[in-house]
């Protein structure tokens, strides 16, 4: 057993701070340790399964920027414990300082701004090193270090943005990825249709196996056959799917009886993805086969029987169509899930299982659903959304990027009554406005990401049964959000 122990102080930031439960160590490869949290007084103590240097990862208090996931450097083990302030704002310094380096190498411009304020935090960093004596003085200059060093990666960040979206616009060759919105299951109105076809570039369309074949050999494909109708006369690119979606409750009800029976299973899987495919088959040219494979909730699937249901999903759907690309999805994408201990794959590993296998991966589709509990992701800057990106891009494969974040914090009745947003979700409390600040600063990031060939919004309306609370981008009464609008922005920004 592994014990790495935090210090911090003053100790009542401990009294209104539950993300700390929610931290986890990596080891040097990314992998996230089977993590557990306790609280002593101002110590946080983590216990994990080895003894190996690794980076501690916690949502911390920022002023001015929320409570975003900020990372240590690599810690080795020691009886006495680390000042938290300090290890994270060396932490991030040190990340900034990488990146920049990187993209200088790249000839990337680095602002006089980033500069300034990373050689701040650096001065504040120096000064907390050498008043370790004092620590209560040492973590409020480690916090007020922490602060320029986050202002410091929002000016590179913004500059690496506008740097390529500018090489975006010199090269028709190598536009910004298209931006695409879930379309409702259910007939929308004609003000909902044109204010979705006078955004989009790209529909999601949810042919989902529970809604088509509620009833064993029953299938309903009216509003699939209706929206497939309406993307094709917008000239919108559609992607048919989630196919078999692996989370909680995503199987039809009918198949339980199957599921000791993995066998059985896979036959009846792999006759559902051959028989939507074919129906399709010369107008959907893009499918996401199977959705949630790495975290599941489905029925008493093992790890290994999701694996083997999205090698075998794919294989079908290559089998019924060898024009198709083919598109796996995966939600929390930085592995924060793994902490529980009940997952042996990383997101990762899961999608680089699939690879090796050779069944025509096309894609993965990374889900980001910020701010929401208990299948969502805490609240990360643009340098982390940006390294996220180069760390998958490396798989060598299309990423698409599926993105929810809350415009309230109130009860949503037509929401997954399972899921709760988890404020404070970022820098401000939730609001229509906060939202659509939120997708003005990470979605044109996003866009711009060599690697990143479609960006996503979960759902189009609040007005239709949906997953994620208050993530529409229109309201419960058929009115737009602001949110709307700051994605209208961005396709105008994003092409010119």
């Amino acid at each position: 057993m592994g014990v790495m122990r935090f210090q911090i102080l003053p100790a009542e930031t401990l009294n209104d701070w539950p993300e700390v439960h929610r931290a986890y160590i990596t080891g040097f490869d990314r992998h996230v340790f089977p993590t557990q949290i306790e609280v002593e007084g101002n110590l946080i103590i983590c216990q994990r399964p080895h003894s190996d240097s690794g980076k501690l990862h916690v949502a911390f208090p920022v002023e001015q920027y929320g409570r975003p996931v900020l990372n240590t450097t690599s810690l080795r083990e020691r009886d006495e414990p680390y000042l938290l302030p300090l290890e994270l704002a060396r932490g991030k310094i040190a990340e900034l300082r990488d990146q920049s380096s990187a993209w200088e190498i790249i000839h990337m411009e680095i602002p006089a701004s980033f500069r300034q304020a990373e050689h701040q935090a650096f001065q504040l960093l120096a000064r907390a090193l050498s008043l370790q004596d004092d620590q209560e003085q040492c973590c409020r200059l480690a916090c007020q270090a922490l602060t320029a060093a986050c202002h410091a990666s929002d000016l590179l960040m913004k500059s690496y943005t506008d740097q390529r979206m500018a090489v975006c616009h010199r090269a028709p060759s190598n536009p910004p990825a298209p931006l695409g919105c879930a379309l409702p299951w259910g007939e929308m109105n004609d003000n909902a249709q044109q204010m979705f076809c006078s955004t989009f570039q790209a529909a999601a369309i949810p042919i989902e196996w529970k809604r088509v074949e509620p009833v064993e050999g029953r299938y309903d494909w009216e509003v699939i056959d209706q929206l497939v109708d309406c993307c094709t006369d917008h000239r919108q690119l559609p992607r048919g799917g989630p196919l078999i979606d692996l989370g909680a409750g995503g199987l039809p009800n009918w198949l339980q009886q199957w599921e000791h029976d993995i066998l059985n299973m896979q036959s009846f899987v792999c006759d559902w993805v051959e028989t939507a495919v074919s129906r399709y088959q010369g107008r959907i040219r893009l499918w996401e086969v199977s959705a949630y494979g790495n975290t599941g909730g489905a029925l008493a699937l093992s790890e290994e029987h999701r694996l083997g249901l999205v090698a075998r999903t794919l294989e079908t759907a290559s089998r019924n169509d060898d024009d198709a690309q083919l598109f796996i999805r995966v939600d929390q994408p930085w592995g924060d899930y793994q902490a529980r201990g009940q997952h042996r794959l990383s997101p990762f590993q899961f999608v680089d299982a699939v690879i090796r296998s050779n069944l025509g991966l096309a894609g993965v589709n990374l889900e980001i659903n910020v701010g929401y509990f208990p299948q969502g992701t805490l609240s990360r800057d643009m340098l982390s959304f940006s390294r996220l990106i180069d760390y998958w891009s490396t798989l060598g494969i299309q990423l698409h990027v599926t993105l929810a974040f809350p415009s309230s914090s109130t009860d949503d009745p037509l929401a997954n009554r399972d899921l709760e947003v988890a404020t404070p979700v970022w820098r401000k409390p939730c609001s229509e406005d906060v939202q659509a600040e939120w997708i003005e600063t990470y979605v044109p990031l996003l866009m711009a990401k060599p690697a990143v060939t479609g960006v996503y919004w979960t759902h189009l309306s609040d007005v239709f049964p949906h997953r994620f609370p208050h993530a529409g981008l229109v309201r419960p009464d058929g009115t737009p959000k602001p949110a709307y609008e700051a994605l209208r922005k961005q396709v105008n920004f994003g092409h010119g």
